[in-house]
């Protein structure tokens, strides 16, 4: 079957280091400027950090390992979390931001020590482009294995954490070059509504990110069926068992990151007493259970006129 990745939660710890230091860096130039697209850097940086805290608990307890209460396990708690996660993006990232932009643009305060704004975005940058990579890395040696570019899979991956990383991380990437841009023309033209308008396109951004990852884990929480190359590797596993001469149903839902739910309906070769058959469902099922992926399969037999899938 596909392979996955465990770098999820070395992603995440690495945004949430980087986070730490570039929301504390921006505060002080906020405090020290008095820039209305340093301080909605700073509110963006904070909401990061706060979200990275929030992605490391869906890590954690979407870990967890299956119970009485709970017998398919823990996974859908990512999403959960993870959808905390962006919509406390979009309140507090983006609202801080647009909210305040609004102000200065209609009471529009000069800023001072331009310098300290660019030695800090710049700083910045090369501090989200260290958390950016390592996402990017994570997702482009994923990609292949489901046949898709490194955007759509950072779009379609069950996993919600490097998902939000990627997209935050990419985001402030974008932001800083918004915020250098307001400051910029602030300090060229002398007109600090430059500023404000930096800090609302900044706060705009990230509600257009919050709202997208809010809709993804939207999506897995109600239910998403594998990807086709998961389908087809999994088609392929069951014909590769002896006993399996056909398939003739299959369904699969994620239970968490990189996690499936399968249900399909086999052919069994020869004809053997009911008992037997049951028999050699299960060892079926509990073969294909080895695999870290798949949390339970349920086979059942298919019947004569039932037509083979492929793919």
């Amino acid at each position: 079957m596909v392979k996955g990745s465990n770098e999820s939660g070395l992603t995440v710890a690495l945004a949430f280091a980087a986070n730490v230091l570039i929301a504390a860096a921006k505060s002080a130039a906020a405090a020290v400027t008095g820039s209305a697209s340093m301080v909605a850097e700073a509110a963006h940086s904070w909401a990061d950090t706060g979200n990275e805290v929030l992605l490391m608990v869906a890590n954690q307890r979407s870990r967890r390992a299956a119970d009485i209460n709970h017998p398919l396990g823990y996974g859908r708690e990512a999403y959960i979390w993870s959808m905390f996660a962006a919509l406390g993006l979009f309140a507090l990232g983006a609202g801080v931001s647009v909210t305040h932009g609004v102000q200065e643009l209609l009471h529009p305060e000069p800023a001072a020590d331009f310098t300290v704004a660019y030695l800090v975005l710049g700083v910045s940058a090369v501090l989200e482009g260290i958390s950016f990579r390592q996402s990017v890395r994570q997702l482009r040696s994923e990609a292949p294995q489901f046949d898709r570019t490194l955007l759509e899979h950072a779009v379609r991956t069950s996993d919600p954490t490097t998902r939000a990383v990627f997209a935050e991380d990419g985001g402030a990437l974008v932001g800083l070059l918004l915020a250098f841009l307001g400051i910029l023309l602030h300090q060229l033209t002398g007109y600090a509504g430059w500023d404000a308008l930096g800090s609302i396109a900044v706060g705009l951004l990230l509600a257009v990110i919050a709202i997208v990852l809010v809709d993804r884990n939207r999506r897995f929480l109600v239910g998403v069926e594998a990807s086709p190359t998961l389908r087809a590797a999994i088609i392929a596993t069951l014909l590769a068992i002896p006993e399996v001469e056909r398939v003739t149903f299959l369904r699969t839902e994620y239970l968490g990151p990189k996690r499936i739910y399968l249900v399909a309906s086999i052919d069994l070769r020869g004809d053997e007493v009911e008992s037997q058959v049951a028999e050699r469902l299960r060892a079926i099922a509990a073969e294909l259970e080895t695999d870290e992926h798949v949390v339970r399969a349920v086979l059942s037999l298919s019947t004569a006129d039932q037509p083979s899938i492929v793919g």
